[in-house]
């Protein structure tokens, strides 16, 4: 191989290893850490009617960036001398998408029943979503002129200002008694202007940028491109984000227990771990999307890869299952104690529905392998079939399962609806690249999970510390891993040789 090859992938693992690394050392923070203790402080019902109000705000992102990211990432990549003319352009297409972004998410709130207060709420959590979005741009202009370790810093900065502010406010006696949703919403609002900022006077440096410009050819350009990619990430965020907004809509308001806005609270109470396991998850696919897209591209065998990376993600996830199934409870007190002392009821609710979310999360793991190869090879059609029907599957059972089983209803539409999707993405995949069904991998990851399980569940039978049981279960499955087979040192490291 040549030296100048050796050079690229070594920057490439270096600083992908310093992104995952920031990433991992802020995120979790700011979810279980900030983000869990606002929720503890205002309540289950601010908190629920923010949280669905904020996916709204999801629902419809796709507005916001339409491919504009991952185009202007590939293309500044492969012509640098381009950041101007983009630039110029995409600043003034970013505002127009900005305004197609408010008129729709207002319009489809207008639908759901939103006013007044709610409204307002809305949008300026729609402000800070174009401004993640817009910061989201930049940033790519940054991974385009390989400027990798400031796009690392920029990743989390914004998150690092709001861990800073919110403290001060949480954790000095005369402000914490006084926190309200609002706060937290306008906290969010400045740390994000200045991020954008910061962000945008970095690019500037390195443009020699001097007016807007409208050019419509490479307006419509962009969207051609772009449209399939745009619509397959509208499709999946639909079905992965209504839940929230369903629960808050279709159950009755106000303040008890079974109101929308409470339950809401609670189911985004136990799917904060699930989004803080996806967040490490979705680090892995980004750096598997290129690997796959370059293997595929000089018709390379991916089998090998694949089988690597489903075991490393896979054989995790089992084990984060296992664990948060038969230690819910344990769990969900640790970081709620305060609201389940208030509400002792919503406890049991909350670690049912956190048992079942969780189990997700061996779903999510295998659309990360799957769906991104899929991606990579640009099978949108079959994706975007697929995530059409999953919308279809998701909405039929949440609007069935909700009135009668409220969240723990919606948290086994997740369930059905992740695990079909999943496997029909990897039957897709098995069709697509002709793969070999690898029988005693099966049967030994079939194995793994059964021990890991039965492991788990004794473990409970310890000792009367739960911390230290559940310690002997992770380190005890972590031992398991590798007694049956599924990961090998020695192919992992593989990963890291020249032949990737």
């Amino acid at each position: 191989m040549l030296l100048v090859d050796r050079l690229m992938h070594k920057k490439f693992l270096t600083n992908a290893a310093i992104l995952i690394f920031l990433n991992l050392l802020i995120k979790p923070f700011w979810l279980l850490g900030i983000d869990r203790i606002v929720q503890v402080k205002v309540g289950p019902a601010d908190y629920g009617m923010y949280y669905a109000l904020f996916n709204v705000t999801i629902l419809f992102n796709i507005i916001l960036d339409f491919g504009i990211t991952n185009f202007n990432n590939k293309n500044i990549a492969q012509n640098n001398h381009l950041l101007n003319k983009h630039l110029s352009s995409i600043l003034l297409i970013k505002g127009l998408l900005a305004v197609c972004y408010f008129v729709v998410m207002m319009g489809a709130a207008l639908i759901l029943g939103y006013r007044g207060y709610e409204l307002g709420l809305l949008g300026v959590l729609g402000v800070n979503m174009f401004l993640n979005y817009f910061i989201l741009y930049l940033r790519s202009n940054l991974a385009g002129l390989h400027l990798f370790k400031t796009d690392s810093i920029i990743s989390v900065l914004d998150r690092m200002l709001m861990i800073l502010f919110c403290g001060i406010f949480l954790w000095n006696a005369k402000t914490a008694d006084q926190f309200n949703i609002e706060w937290f919403v306008g906290i969010q609002t400045a740390c994000y202007v200045i991020t954008a900022i910061v962000t945008f006077i970095i690019v500037m440096n390195k443009a020699s940028f001097k007016r807007l410009r409208w050019n419509v050819p490479f307006f419509y350009m962009i969207l051609r491109k772009s449209f399939p990619f745009a619509i397959l990430v509208l499709l999946m965020t639909f079905y992965n984000r209504l839940d929230a907004v369903m629960i808050e809509r279709l159950l009755p308001a106000g303040d008890g227990e079974f109101s929308g806005d409470v339950q809401s609270g609670i189911y985004a109470s136990s799917y904060r771990l699930l989004d803080a396991a996806n967040m490490i998850a979705y680090l892995l696919a980004a750096i598997l999307l290129p690997m796959f897209a370059r293997m595929i591209k000089h018709k390379e065998n991916i089998e090998e890869l694949v089988k690597i990376s489903s075991m490393l993600l896979l054989a995790p996830a089992v084990v984060v299952a296992s664990v948060c199934f038969f230690y819910s409870h344990e769990v969900m007190y640790m970081l709620y104690a305060d609201l389940f002392k208030k509400h002792p009821d919503y406890l049991v609710e909350a670690a049912a529905i956190f048992r079942v979310l969780m189990l997700c999360f061996a779903a999510f793991a295998s659309t990360y392998i799957f769906g991104t190869l899929l991606t990579a090879n640009g099978s949108l059609k079959q994706l975007n079939a697929m995530a059409l029907c999953g919308i279809v599957l998701n909405l039929s059972l949440n609007w069935y399962l909700i009135p009668t089983d409220y969240a723990y209803g919606s948290a086994m539409a997740s369930l059905i609806t992740q695990f079909v999707l999943a496997a029909v993405q990897v039957i897709m995949a098995v069709y697509i690249f002709k793969m070999r069904i690898n029988i005693g991998l099966l049967l030994r990851f079939a194995l793994f999970a059964v021990a890991v399980t039965a492991l788990t569940y004794f473990s409970r039978q310890l000792t009367g510390q739960w911390i230290f049981n559940m310690g002997v279960a992770i380190a005890g499955s972590g031992i398991l891993v590798f007694a049956t087979g599924l990961v090998n040192i020695k192919q992992v490291l593989g990963l890291m040789t020249d032949r990737w």
